[in-house]
């Protein structure tokens, strides 16, 4: 059997993850230029809201499906639907068309970046893993820095168009170096899909994240029967999944996961920690706009001040948590945050750019932690046969806990308007902050272990 080469495999798994990454935030900045040639206002935060459900909702069907077929088959089908996700959305004459298209993409996109995670783990050994976590990691982050500046230069230079259409070549690229890089050296059997349980989960997911975007975009409230009534179905379909899949010979997320510590505390880590500091990233801009006075470029550079904390931190730890052991390594980390956020509380509308930037900076320090040990301990607690739904499930909860903590966030900003901008925020960062306490709790929980302790099992020694 031909060798894999590794090379062209991680060039592949870099393209596919930045291009369904910027497609999350490019088009935000394309948005005035869309609208004046599709004349659709009212489906305006639909666009970037269909593209988030169902890239959510397929992130564990996705990574079931490569549990069973193969890492390669799934990767080259969620290309093949996000470029013609891109296709439909790229040439749609219509507002609802383009929602076809992203809700099409996002598929695609559900698939691309937890299977890249797993693909990457699976190809590449423990030390190389650890050397080139670091670069991964920031790929990872590139779309979310650079992907306004994008959508912005693509229309004043050319048309909106192209946001969508600069998919194909690059995605066709990304699909060639993986079908002559990457060679499995295990065929999967082909065997039973639980399609009742994927239904019935998808079903939770999106009546789940509906509630959200509902509320961004129409003006509903959290208690608003509608609301209501999205959060109760989604609850009654998470029990009758649970149900299914207590029966299902090859359930699509195994309940033996839940058995596995640490894959439950990364994912209740992730959604915790999306929760409150994107939900602070996503809205402080407002306030340093409306009650600091800065302008809009100037209050972008608050979240990069957040990504210098956390890059610079991600390299090293990505060398650390192979040396020490991870549980320890986690909670001093998420100690920056919540001192952070106390330095927050005390920001003044009257304040330089420098003050709050250093707040967000203490701030990305703990993500930076928990981005580089992410992938590692997913890939080193799980069974090889269940590293592709691990890593899907761990995602799911990390995306769900974005899309609600940015919601509330919201939600808890227009409440409190009326008590001044200053007050409102500072309610923010309160609630961010018990957030940010509860991600140090929940770090407490993971199981004793040096990562480095299992790549010396796989030579016969202790096990993680």
């Amino acid at each position: 059997m031909k060798q894999t080469n590794r090379l062209l495999v991680f060039i592949s798994l870099m393209i596919g993850m930045i291009f369904a990454g910027l497609d999350e935030t490019v088009v935000a900045t394309t948005m005035p230029a869309i609208i004046r040639d599709l004349h659709n206002m009212t489906l305006y935060g639909w666009v970037a809201g269909i593209y988030m459900l169902t890239m959510t909702a397929s992130m564990p069907i996705m990574g079931k499906l490569s549990d069973i077929f193969g890492r390669k088959r799934l990767y080259l089908i969620s290309i093949a639907l996000f470029v013609l996700g891109s296709l439909v959305s790229g040439f749609a004459p219509v507002m609802e068309l383009l929602l076809v298209g992203r809700g099409i993409q996002g598929v695609g996109a559900g698939g691309l970046m937890p299977l890249a995670i797993v693909i990457f783990g699976e190809t590449f050994p423990l030390e190389q893993r650890i050397k080139l976590q670091g670069l991964f990691g920031i790929m990872m982050l590139l779309p979310q820095l650079v992907g306004p500046m994008i959508g912005g230069y693509v229309v004043d230079h050319s048309n909106w168009h192209w946001v969508f259409l600069i998919n194909l070549p690059v995605s066709l690229l990304a699909a060639l170096l993986m079908i002559l890089g990457l060679h499995e050296k295990k065929h999967r059997e082909s065997r039973s899909v639980d399609y009742l349980g994927a239904l019935t989960l998808i079903g939770s997911i999106l009546t789940l994240l509906l509630a959200p975007v509902l509320i961004e975009n129409t003006g509903l409230a959290w208690s608003s029967p509608l609301v209501l009534t999205l959060l109760g179905a989604s609850a009654a379909l998470l029990v009758l999944f649970i149900l299914i899949e207590r029966l299902a010979a090859e359930p699509i997320i195994p309940l033996r996961l839940l058995q596995n510590r640490n894959i439950v505390v990364m994912a209740l880590l992730m959604f915790t920690v999306m929760c409150g500091l994107m939900g602070t990233l996503s809205s402080f801009p407002y306030y340093a706009q409306n009650a600091m006075g800065f302008s809009a470029t100037v209050s972008g550079y608050f979240t990069l001040m957040f990504m210098a904390g956390a890059i610079p931190v991600r390299l090293t730890c990505s060398f650390l948590i192979s040396r020490m052991p991870y549980r320890t390594l986690f909670i001093v980390s998420f100690l920056f945050p919540v001192a952070g956020l106390l330095m927050a509380l005390r920001i003044e509308q009257a304040q330089s750019f420098l003050y709050p930037a250093l707040c967000f900076f203490v701030m990305g320090i703990g993500t930076g932690t928990l981005m580089a040990g992410e992938t590692l301990l997913i890939v080193e607690s799980a069974e090889e046969a269940d590293q592709g739904i691990a890593q899907s499930t761990v995602q799911l909860f990390q995306t769900m806990g974005a899309s609600i903590g940015m919601s509330a966030f919201g939600s808890l900003l227009a409440g409190r308007l009326k008590d001044g901008l200053t007050t409102a925020f500072r309610h923010q960062f309160g609630l961010a902050l018990v957030f940010s306490i509860a991600s140090v709790i929940i770090c407490c929980f993971f199981g004793k272990g040096v990562l480095a302790a299992k790549a010396d099992q796989k030579d016969g020694s202790t096990a993680l």
